[in-house]
C-alpha cells in the first residue's frame, strides 16, 4: 500500500514537470473530482444528518436533497414541490420516511423511524422509494438509522426490508383473491340506501364473466366484503372438476338476505 502511494506521488510529480501548467491544472481538477467523496464508493457519498440538513434549498444552501429509508436524492428538478415555497418543503434536508405513509407532517411525525408500520404501509413506502429512484438523482446514503458510519446497512434496514417483503406476499395473495373474487361495485344514498352489483369490470378486474354478489368472509373473522362470484364452469381452485356452479359453493361465501341467488344486483338490507 505504501509503495503504491509513493509510486503514485512520483508519477504525479513527473507529470507536473512534463505537462504544460494549464493542462496539468485541468487534469488535477478532474482527478480531484474523480476521487471525491461521491466517487469513492459505488453507493455515492455518505452524509451525516447535519450535512443533509444543509440541503434544504434555501438561500446559501448547496442544493435540495431529501432521503427515504436512508437513501439520499437530489430533488432540485422538483423545486416547486420541495423548495422553500413548495407544499412539501418539510421533506427537504432530512429523512422523514414515516411521514410518507402516516401523513403526519408535524415535527414528531417527520422522522425516519418506521418501526410499527404494517407490511402494507411498508410496501407503500417502498413505492415512494422506487418513485424517487426513477424520477430523481441518487446521491448517496445517510449515516444513522439505516446505514452505519461505513455506509453499511443496519439491523433497522434489514428489518424494514423483511416487513416490506411480507407486504409483497400479502399483496400477491390479495391480487390472487381479487382475480377469483373481484370486488363488487357499490353505492349508498340517503333515499335508497345501499346496493351492490357486478359487471365485467367491477373492482377494476377485467374479465369475460359478470358474476353475482356474495359476502366473502375472511377465515377466522366476522369481517367480510362484497365479491362477484362465477356461477358457471368449474371452480377456479378445481379446474378439472366436472362441477358447473362456478365458485358458488365456496364455504367462505354467504348470500345477501332478500336477494335472488343469481341476481347481478342486490340491495343492502338490515339483518
Amino acid at each position: 500500500m505504501l509503495r503504491s502511494l509513493v509510486l503514485g506521488a512520483v508519477c504525479a510529480a513527473a507529470a507536473a514537470l512534463l505537462l504544460p501548467s494549464g493542462v496539468w491544472r485541468l487534469l488535477s481538477r478532474g482527478l480531484a473530482r474523480w476521487s471525491g467523496p461521491e466517487a469513492a464508493s459505488p453507493h455515492g457519498r455518505l452524509f451525516s444528518k447535519a450535512e443533509l440538513s444543509r440541503y434544504s434549498g434555501g438561500k446559501g444552501s448547496p442544493g435540495l436533497y431529501l432521503a427515504v429509508l436512508g437513501q439520499v436524492f437530489d430533488v432540485r428538478k422538483g423545486n416547486k414541490h420541495y423548495g422553500p415555497s413548495g407544499a412539501y418543503r418539510f421533506f427537504a434536508g432530512r429523512d422523514a420516511s414515516r411521514a410518507f405513509v402516516s401523513g403526519d407532517f408535524t415535527d414528531s411525525g417527520l422522522v425516519d423511524d418506521v418501526s410499527g408500520l404494517s407490511p402494507t404501509e411498508m410496501l407503500s413506502l417502498q413505492d415512494w422509494l422506487t418513485f424517487y429512484k426513477r424520477e430523481y438523482i441518487y446521491k448517496g446514503r445517510l449515516a444513522g438509522t439505516y446505514y452505519d458510519h461505513n455506509g453499511e446497512p443496519t439491523q433497522a434496514l434489514i428489518h424494514a426490508e423483511q416487513v416490506t417483503e411480507q407486504g409483497r406476499k400479502l399483496k400477491a395473495e390479495s391480487d390472487l383473491e381479487n382475480k377469483q373474487f373481484p370486488p363488487c361495485n357499490s353505492e349508498w344514498t340517503s333515499t335508497k340506501g345501499g346496493r351492490v352489483w357486478c359487471s365485467t369490470h367491477s373492482g377494476g378486474v377485467e374479465r369475460n364473466w359478470v358474476g353475482v354478489p356474495r359476502k366473502l368472509y375472511t377465515a377466522g373473522s366476522k369481517n367480510h366484503r362484497c365479491a362477484c362470484v362465477r356461477t358457471e364452469g368449474p371452480a377456479l381452485n378445481q379446474p378439472d372438476s366436472a362441477h358447473s356452479r362456478g365458485d358458488l359453493d365456496n364455504p367462505a361465501l354467504r348470500e345477501y338476505p332478500g336477494c335472488h341467488s343469481l341476481s347481478h344486483f342486490c340491495a343492502i338490507v338490515d339483518e
